[in-house]
């Protein structure tokens, strides 16, 4: 197993190149593990999920309200499946919590019912049209005018940051070659008809090249010669309130969705916060990444209505992510014939549900494209630090701690984090490339105070026990 952040390359051709490596490339990489392949995942930033998939709203959907028909409609249904199973096989976080789609005004109110048979048409047979009274029974301290609400009972929270970690480290771990710091700069091909990625570390041959570079995949697409669909970043603005904001809901609280995607939302987190967002805004800059005081104020202004007493509470962070918008209501994941490329684009916020749908369906594509994957194996499997709240984390596990005193030496105070978990996180399969991804290891410096109280004792040991990849 190889997790690579500097040097030259590997000069023998690998059968399967896949770029990026947020939640769905780490997915198809864990999957093309599965099938006897030399694979290379490769990443420009410094870690795994650095890009969109740090930055969601961290919902397992149902895919209820997806266009019935779509790819993404079929992909999400599967994935969900598959991802809940996945959860509990890793020990990850996940809070089967269901949501309700809140009517508002009477306009929304009357689209509820086209909601439920859309539902239906998906596959999502368990919705339940709630009248104001029932609503409140389920939430009572919501705010005042709902006029009723479509229940489904399907939807969970889920540890997002551990999911694409557990992908990457089971590939890792079964023979995937994992290049970080490694951005590909163009790409051309030799004289025996492979692909040549021309990175910031070298050149990268591979047979067959899955482009899964999340906001950037369109700019890969037109280096190879395609010109299928343009990203348009949708940055998504969130607050996140502190863990004594979440005995104020019990559910995922939604709007009705419009054109633009599903709306601000609250929703409680497995981590015990609660979340408020996202926006949706569509800009220029694939960079932006910054919060701003309009978006805030937005949120807030929707907040007050949707929950009024979560304005009083804490804020704990506040934070904002990039969707890789496409102008449709589909994935864009094709096969170039005869070219050895699959690549998959448009994956919007659906993408951590249906991430491990869209892998099997990728290395089916790949398999069309002339690539001989073999007779698949299972995987070891892998087990995951426990972060939920609901779990037994290790401060307050008292055979963890008589065992190895260093889960009970709390570091972060805000967050109970432990010597034992960050040194664990420094020494894993896939160790962080910074403080940040200690972070999403660990919630080390991810409580009320940022790191105010803890950033330096943090640092220091992320200083003193990281092993450069």
């Amino acid at each position: 197993m190889t997790v690579t952040g500097a040097g030259p390359l590997p000069e023998g051709p690998y059968d399967v190149a896949v770029v990026g490596a947020g939640v769905v490339g780490s997915a198809i990489a864990r999957e093309l593990a599965r099938h006897p392949l030399r694979t290379a995942l490769v990443e420009a930033a410094d870690d795994v999920g650095e890009g969109s998939s740090k930055a969601n709203t961290a919902i397992l959907h149902t895919g209820f309200d997806a266009v019935p028909g779509t790819l993404e409609a079929r992909l999400v249904r599967e994935g969900s499946r598959l991802l809940a199973g996945y959860a509990e096989e890793c020990g990850i976080a996940l809070e089967p919590v269901g949501a309700l789609l809140v009517a508002w005004d009477p306009e929304q109110l009357a689209a509820l019912p086209a909601l439920a048979a859309k539902a239906v048409r998906n596959g999502c047979h368990d919705t339940e049209r709630l009248d104001a009274d029932e609503l409140y029974r389920l939430e009572p301290r919501l705010g005042p005018g709902a006029l009723g609400a479509l229940r489904v009972p399907g939807e969970s929270v889920v540890d997002p940051w551990s999911v694409t970690l557990a992908y990457a480290t089971q590939a890792v771990r079964a023979g995937v070659d994992l290049h970080l710091r490694c951005r590909v700069e163009s790409v051309g091909h030799d004289g025996a008809g492979h692909h040549v990625l021309r990175t910031s570390r070298g050149p990268l041959r591979a047979r067959h090249l899955v482009n899964a570079a999340g906001l950037h995949a369109d700019v890969l697409d037109r280096a190879l010669g395609h010109r299928d669909f343009t990203v348009t970043p949708r940055r998504g603005q969130l607050i996140v309130f502190d863990s004594p904001a979440r005995d104020l809901v019990r559910h995922i609280l939604l709007p009705v969705p419009t054109a633009l995607g599903k709306g601000v939302l609250v929703a409680p987190t497995v981590f015990g916060k609660v979340l408020l967002g996202p926006t949706a805004e569509d800009l220029d800059d694939k960079t932006a990444t910054g919060s701003t005081a309009e978006g805030i104020a937005l949120l807030r202004e929707k907040g007050r209505r949707i929950l009024p007493e979560l304005l009083d509470e804490e804020v704990t962070a506040v934070y904002a992510g990039l969707r890789a918008a496409t102008g449709a209501e589909d994935y864009r994941i094709a096969r170039h014939p005869g070219r050895r490329v699959v690549t998959v684009g448009g994956i919007r916020s659906t993408g951590l549900t249906a991430s491990m749908a869209i892998a099997a369906h990728v290395v089916g594509l790949l398999a069309e494209e002339g690539l001989s994957v073999g007779a698949p194996r299972d995987l070891a499997p892998v087990r995951m630090p426990p972060l939920g709240e609901a779990s037994t984390r290790p401060y307050r596990d008292a055979r963890a701690i008589a065992g190895d005193p260093e889960y009970g030496r709390i570091v972060c105070h805000c967050e109970r984090v432990t010597r034992g978990e960050i040194r664990d996180a420094l020494a894993s399969t896939v160790p962080p490339g910074s403080p940040d991804g200690l972070r999403r290891r660990t919630r080390a410096r991810a409580g009320r105070c940022q790191g105010f109280a803890c950033g330096a004792a943090v640092r220091a040991l992320f200083e003193g026990g990281r092993r450069a990849p």
